[in-house]
């Protein structure tokens, strides 16, 4: 909950916006809001200060595809999970999130709506939940890559009506448009105010234009299994790649830790699409914070066995990548490194374009009056050195 009547001043920082960086940058929080914004000295007194001492100011990182960290994942179901989750990603700048599912069978999802809630009354530190995302259990088996096998299958109305009449959390849901069903089953989620998203799917560039037009307006980890250019009786299709290319208004998120997409990719990416239609996600499994070494993908209990290395979680017989490692910092550094991309730029993919994707954009992700004051304060490494969550300073806490 935002601090009541309360007063603090960041001042002395360069302020990241949009498009630029403004030196000599000052904010003023009131009650866990941005108050103003200026430049040059101010008089704000009877605040607590907090001096940027020159390192860059700006919007709360917000990740609307996360698993887990810190040796554990949401799929745990324990209040333990959620907290120690959200506090190491809010270490790293990341202030809201999107908790995330993997397939499951019908108890498991609806255990971990269980646990969602429950952890949306207790949590009062970390990284803010905005909503459940749930990645599967729809979809194509040769697109699986770590994702259970055991549990995928078509849409079922009769599973999927119970578990939206279970909860009113779920704010984004990860499908294979190919599936018998999908189409019917994204036109009930957006009439619900939930995006669909298309995800480890072998739809062709047909299959994947219907699906936009009945309401599949993102791309789930843009290129991760996901088709491209195939042959089928000796014809070539385009694939859903070439779908969120050449259509403007579809969004894409990306993994960018260096791994998942290699530099020439990413770079394509960011000059297709621009910074207004990507977002960055880090996909993070359990593994996220620690050593590298054995792992578990979903459930401490039954989850799937992973190893990781070389910076990113795979399979044990090295088939596949089984989610990232990676933290919101990371994402903005390597996007700088490798895409060639401005600050303002990298910002924005983990700001401003998530938050419009999902219709918070008058809430979060600027450095605006009135926007909640998720902040967080990095130098020239974008090593994060302070998070503040609606005016509360994680160092502080």
């Amino acid at each position: 909950m935002p601090v009541k009547n309360e007063r603090l001043r960041i001042i002395h920082g360069k302020l990241v916006l949009p498009d630029q960086i403004l030196a000599e940058g000052n904010i003023l929080i009131e009650d866990g809001r941005i108050a103003a914004v200026t430049t040059g000295e101010t008089e704000w007194p009877d605040a607590e200060t907090l001096d940027a001492a020159g390192r860059y100011i700006a919007p709360g990182f917000i990740d609307i595809h996360v698993h887990g960290g810190g040796g554990h994942d949401f799929m745990d179901g324990t209040l333990e999970a959620f907290q120690s989750i959200a506090q190491l990603h809010a270490r790293h700048g990341t202030t809201s999130m999107l908790p995330t599912t993997l397939t499951a069978d019908t108890q498991g999802i609806l255990d971990t709506i269980d646990a969602y809630e429950n952890a949306c009354n207790r949590i009062t530190h970390g990284s803010r939940f905005l909503g459940l995302h749930l990645e599967g259990p729809y979809f194509a088996m040769s697109q699986r890559g770590a994702q259970d096998p055991r549990h995928i299958r078509d849409p079922d109305p009769e599973e999927y009506m119970k578990i939206l009449g279970h909860t009113h959390a779920i704010r984004r849901w990860s499908i294979a448009p190919e599936r018998k069903g999908a189409m019917e089953f994204g036109r009930i989620l957006a009439s619900r105010g939930i995006l669909p998203s298309m995800a480890h799917t072998d739809a062709v560039y047909e299959e994947a234009l219907e699906a936009f037009r009945n309401g599949y307006t993102l791309l789930t980890h843009f290129y991760s299994a996901m088709s491209g250019v195939t042959r089928r009786n000796a014809f070539r299709y385009a694939g859903v790649i070439e779908a969120g290319y050449l259509h403007d208004d579809l969004d894409v998120e990306i993994i960018a830790d260096g791994v998942h997409l290699p530099a020439p990719l990413l770079k394509l990416i960011l000059k297709i699409k621009g910074p207004d239609r990507i977002a960055l996600i880090t996909d993070a499994m359990r593994g996220a914070g620690m050593p590298e070494g054995p792992s578990i993908l979903g459930n401490r209990s039954d989850g799937l066995p992973v190893i990781i290395e070389d910076g990113v979680a795979k399979l044990p017989d090295r088939s596949s990548f089984a989610g990232s490692v990676a933290t919101a910092d990371r994402l903005v550094r390597t996007m700088i490194r490798l895409a060639d991309c401005s600050l303002p730029e990298a910002v924005r993919m983990i700001t401003a374009t998530p938050a419009r994707i999902l219709g918070l954009q008058d809430r979060i992700g600027a450095l605006r009056p009135g926007m909640d004051a998720d902040i967080v304060l990095f130098d020239d490494d974008i090593n994060i050195t302070e998070t503040i969550i609606q005016g509360k300073r994680l160092s502080a806490l």
